[in-house]
């Protein structure tokens, strides 16, 4: 019998500019890519966290979600530590979801600029 465990997923891409259009495109870019990459359906989502680097200001990330539908999910946003030799224009996601799959079966996405953030993601 599998049992259902909550998982982290995590991914991040990066925005070209600080405009609402732009920080909305690419968190929905993202999220699509995540979500094709682990087969997840909505109701396995416990809850969404967003963050962004300081230089991102423009529009809430987790906008971007409601406009695809996720009204029901719990989301919240936030702004990254500002490091000095962070990634500028980053939008960071950790997807929490209720799955049988085991931790080495997750795959974390990383796009645009934030492929250097993690060795292994998905980059496409």
């Amino acid at each position: 019998m599998m049992t259902i465990a909550c998982r982290g997923i995590r991914g991040a891409t990066t925005a070209d500019i600080n405009t609402k259009e732009s920080i909305l495109d690419a968190t929905k870019e993202l999220l699509e890519k995540v979500i094709a990459a682990n087969s997840i359906e909505q109701p396995q989502v416990a809850a969404i966290f967003f963050t962004t680097t300081p230089d991102l200001n423009a529009e809430f990330p987790a906008a971007a979600a409601r406009a695809m539908g996720w009204t029901n999910t719990a989301l919240l946003c936030s702004h990254e530590m500002s490091v000095p030799h962070g990634l500028p224009g980053c939008i960071r996601v950790l997807i929490l979801v209720n799955t049988e799959k085991q931790p080495e079966e997750l795959v974390h996405v990383y796009l645009k600029e934030a492929t250097t953030l993690r060795a292994g993601g998905l980059d496409e």
